[in-house]
């Protein structure tokens, strides 16, 4: 297998053992195919990377973790890239993790791997539960910056947090929702992906005080523990479809849209309003649809920056460590959609 790489920088991009990534490297047995996909996955992002890393100063590889739906971390790997690309005057090499569901302890696995490896930085969207701020602890305590990514940990020893105002994000989805429902009222489905993130948490607590403050008429139902999945999310929809005939309207903070909308469908309920959130591929396709109504979106390349910029800034031993400051929550309809990048 030609490179230009070293054994040991393959192996930690590839988040294998310089031994394994050896055998894949010379041909020899015993190597699983999903290894030596691993493998090469690892040496094309290497010299992707390596484009824009030539003469622009120091490298500093960060490790990304996410537990989240493909459709929202194939967004931030994008962010994440085309961001790096353009940041100077440091260069990072950037090792995506990502998984739909992770349980904590196979996150705590994966940060204190991390940590014995060595990396110069995380990002981190994780849940909020005491294992992984201890992780988190362990990995500042070796000189690791973590860096949290739309979804906060505030009593762990994160650096910095990069992504929106929740809370705020919350208010804007009742308001939408509550002036669209006016004086008739109804009944809102909030959709949660997990009730172990802070962010999701934040945007329903902002959601649940406006709507009680300035819409009283409307009532909310809740689900969760579908992790954002079509097929957990779906059946949840389906049952609470089933259980309250009110329900007209649907606030999706955790995603799954396409298996909600298909719940409705085939409950045969109309839809009056949806609000959901990111600009991924699927809001995008539904929102062109006129399926949803409005997308609260904020700038990943955004985070992204943030994110390098508190990274650099306990790297290069700056005096003054970078805050980030927050997200703008974009209120997105079919007629102001952006570009996709």
């Amino acid at each position: 297998m030609a490179h230009l790489f070293l054994v040991k920088d393959i192996a930690f991009q590839a988040g294998l053992s310089t031994a394994t990534v050896d055998r894949v490297l010379n041909g020899r047995p015993g190597v699983r195919r999903q290894t030596e996909m691993r493998v090469k996955a690892a040496i094309a992002e290497l010299e992707k990377q390596q484009a824009g890393a030539m003469g622009s100063g120091r490298m500093l590889a960060i490790d990304i973790v996410m537990e989240t739906p493909q459709r929202f971390s194939d967004a931030v790997r994008a962010a994440f890239e085309a961001e790096m690309a353009t940041f100077l005057p440091g260069v990072f090499r950037c090792r995506f993790h990502f998984a739909e569901v992770m349980k904590p302890a196979e996150l705590v696995q994966l940060l204190d791997r991390f940590r014995l490896r060595g990396t110069h930085g995380i990002v981190l969207k994780a849940a909020d539960v005491a294992e992984v701020a201890a992780a988190v602890a362990r990995a500042d305590a070796a000189g690791i910056p973590v860096v949290t990514l739309v979804t906060d940990l505030p009593n762990s020893a994160r650096i910095a947090y990069a992504g929106a105002d929740n809370r705020a994000a919350g208010e804007t989805a009742a308001y939408l929702i509550g002036e669209f429902l006016g004086a008739g009222g109804g009944k809102v489905l909030v959709t949660l992906s997990s009730g172990r993130f802070r962010g999701e948490e934040e945007r329903e607590i902002g959601f649940r005080r406006v709507i009680r403050a300035r819409y009283p008429d409307i009532g909310i139902t809740e689900i969760s523990e579908g992790h954002g999945t079509d097929a957990a999310t779906g059946t949840l929809a389906a049952a609470a479809l089933a259980a309250d005939p009110t329900i007209n309207a649907v606030y999706s903070i955790g995603g799954g849209n396409r298996a909600v909308l298909a719940a409705f469908d085939a409950a045969k309920r109309p839809v009056r309003v949806f609000v959901a959130h990111d600009l991924d591929a699927d809001n995008r396709a539904l929102l062109a649809a006129r399926r949803i109504g409005f997308v609260l979106h904020h700038d990943l390349r955004t985070d992204a920056r943030s994110a390098f910029r508190a990274i650099m800034s306990r790297a290069t031993a700056l005096p003054r460590a970078v805050t980030p400051s927050l997200s703008s929550v974009e209120i997105v309809t079919p007629y102001n959609m952006p570009a996709a990048d």
